[in-house]
């Protein structure tokens, strides 16, 4: 993995209180469950689908809105984790 640092305490969990949640639109569908994503204050942002949306076949299109959770040091990617619509 080379010099990533990784968002994880000290018992091998993900801290989750430190994830932002968003609403936004999607407006480009991308190779490999990749989206491009408007939020409400019209940045973009390029999403991918969760897992569990994965394992699931929850299949996105152009126009669905989304919630989505994003990590405060990273404000250009985000994971669908819902389709709102």
């Amino acid at each position: 993995m080379g010099n990533a640092v990784m968002n994880e305490s000290a018992d091998n969990t993900i801290m989750t209180d430190q994830l932002v949640d968003v609403e936004g639109v999607v407006t480009k569908v991308l190779p490999g469950t990749m989206f491009h994503v408007e939020l409400q204050n019209k940045h973009q942002v390029l999403a991918h689908i969760s897992g569990k949306m994965r394992k699931r076949f929850i299949r996105l299109s152009i126009g669905d809105r989304v919630k989505m959770e994003m990590t405060p040091y990273d404000l250009g990617k985000a994971r669908i984790v819902y389709r709102l619509s």
